[in-house]
């Protein structure tokens, strides 16, 4: 038997449960009514698409092979368009455990590149070389991780989702407004240099919720006397659930689509 194998998972106090959608079809009913019961698809997000983009695509599939033509659907974390990996998407009842899963530490690979900033903190925006690098090398990268340990204030990039006087911060920032953003307690619990081929390194990066990876680009290549912006950025984990786990989102239609041409 020949089938695409799927991981959705049933948070009943993070308990895992595998669907399996086999070759011999499945009731469209009981598909129906589990995503409306609620549950836990991991989404390997795709690069340039933006949060929102996932979630309607999520609804689109699931009117278009389900025929469900309205369904709650959320996600646990806002990922940057030019981000990509692990987004928890829930469906159904299960968009009331959202708060429940936000607040879960994150784990991300962050490629930070040094000599160049942008005012974006990444690369939304052109970026500005001409910062010296030849000082930096393993040892200081190392040097630096250890000062960005533990709970600190953390200012956010003015591209960001956070809304002043009813505007998001990049929509005041793209008009060139002049806005200032409060610091925000965060936590970074973990920091690994994972490689650094100059002028590019690779940090692994446990943190709390509310945690910039793009600040802390920024924030490093300052403390390190250059200029730094985050290059690329892959989620890899938040709390138990993990990028390995998660599925993209052409494997979700084929799966959908498998189970709609059985069941007809």
């Amino acid at each position: 038997m020949i089938y695409l194998r799927i991981k959705i998972f049933n948070l009943t106090f993070f308990n895992f449960e595998q669907l399996n959608f086999p070759s011999f079809g499945f009731d469209k009913d009981k598909v129906s009514d589990m995503f409306f019961d609620g549950k836990i698809v991991l989404i390997d997000k795709p690069y340039k698409w933006s949060s929102f983009d996932v979630i309607n695509k999520i609804r689109i599939l699931l009117k278009n092979y389900v025929g469900i033509k309205k369904i709650k659907v959320g996600h646990a974390g806002t990922l940057d368009p030019l981000a990509t990996g692990l987004m928890i998407v829930c469906t159904g009842n299960m968009t009331k455990k959202i708060e429940l899963i936000t607040k879960m530490d994150k784990e991300y690979i962050a490629e930070i590149t040094f000599g160049g900033t942008t005012i974006s903190f990444d690369l939304e925006t052109e970026v500005v070389d001409g910062f010296p690098f030849d000082h930096i090398d393993n040892e200081t990268i190392n040097d630096a991780l250890k000062q960005f340990l533990g709970k600190q204030m953390q200012t956010p990039p003015l591209f960001s989702a956070i809304k002043i006087d009813g505007k998001r911060a990049y929509q005041h920032a793209r008009k060139g407004d002049n806005i200032e953003l409060k610091k925000r307690e965060i936590s970074i619990n973990e920091l690994e240099l994972l490689k650094y081929n100059p002028p590019v390194a690779n940090i692994r990066i446990n943190c709390s919720k509310g945690t910039y990876i793009r600040s802390f680009a920024n924030d490093i290549g300052k403390f390190l006397q250059s200029g730094a912006h985050l290059s690329a950025l892959i989620r890899t984990k938040t709390g138990c659930f993990t990028l390995k786990d998660a599925i993209s989102l052409n494997q979700f239609e084929i799966a959908l689509e498998k189970l709609k041409k059985n069941d007809n």
